[in-house]
């Protein structure tokens, strides 16, 4: 069933980050990255560089709650249905870019440029809104190639999550257990690629995203840490 509703969609959203921000806050989480922490609220105000945080769209809910921060945008479809998960991405904070990296997307860019969107940062679901599930599209290439963007590839592991019937098999945590990030070092993605270069781009984040998605699963399941690097507990989230 659609909710057409603008009002009963912003409830949903409202009522629905509270339930979230709940059941992330029950997990026992750990972060991982291999380079220098570039998460929003680790960076100072005046940074003159902007990232593309790429996510997996099932794992959503802990980065969305982690991650969350009043100068990250989140690029929303238009379609109908994902309203309510911009009025969820609204109600915590963050700011919506509508379109997607299939449609809509030149739109995105250009209010990305120009800065209409009003946030330093993006976060773009790299096989969404509709799939197939964990297959990079070239659209994330090209907003990162039109913007100057550099991308950062999440990882998200969840011990014995609960999984959705949808096309993605949306991942939903279980109260209480491991909760994982891997995050890469940023990918710089040169200006003005064509076919040939966002294929090559796409190939490279595709398996960023394969191998760091792995890591935290194996990571989440075992509660081994996964190998090289620095593991820094979350504590990231304060004030500047």
């Amino acid at each position: 069933m659609k909710i057409r509703n603008r009002h009963l969609i912003r409830f949903t959203g409202w009522l629905g980050s509270w339930a979230v921000r709940g059941l992330i806050g029950s997990l026992r989480f750990d972060l991982y990255v291999s380079g220098a922490a570039v998460a929003p609220a680790w960076l100072p105000a005046d940074c003159p560089q902007r990232y593309l945080y790429a996510i997996w769209h099932e794992n959503l809910l802990l980065p969305a709650v982690k991650f969350g921060h009043p100068d990250l945008a989140v690029l929303i479809s238009k379609h109908a249905d994902a309203q309510i998960l911009g009025s969820l991405i609204t109600a915590m904070g963050m700011g919506m870019v509508l379109g997607s990296t299939n449609r809509g997307g030149i739109e995105a860019v250009r209010q990305l440029i120009s800065g209409n969107a009003g946030r330093k940062h993006l976060a773009i679901t790299p096989d969404g809104p509709r799939g197939p599930r964990r297959v990079v599209q070239p659209g994330v290439i090209y907003v990162a190639s039109r913007t100057g963007m550099q991308i950062i590839c999440v990882g998200v592991g969840y011990q014995h999550p609960w999984r959705a019937r949808s096309w993605d098999r949306f991942a939903i945590p279980r109260p209480g257990t491991r909760a994982r990030i891997v995050c890469s070092d940023p990918i710089i993605v040169p200006p003005g690629l064509r076919s040939e270069g966002l294929e090559k781009y796409r190939q490279i984040v595709q398996a960023e995203m394969d191998r760091l998605n792995d890591l935290a699963e194996q990571w989440a399941e075992t509660g081994r840490h996964p190998g090289t690097g620095k593991p820094l507990p979350f504590r990231w989230r304060r004030s500047a």
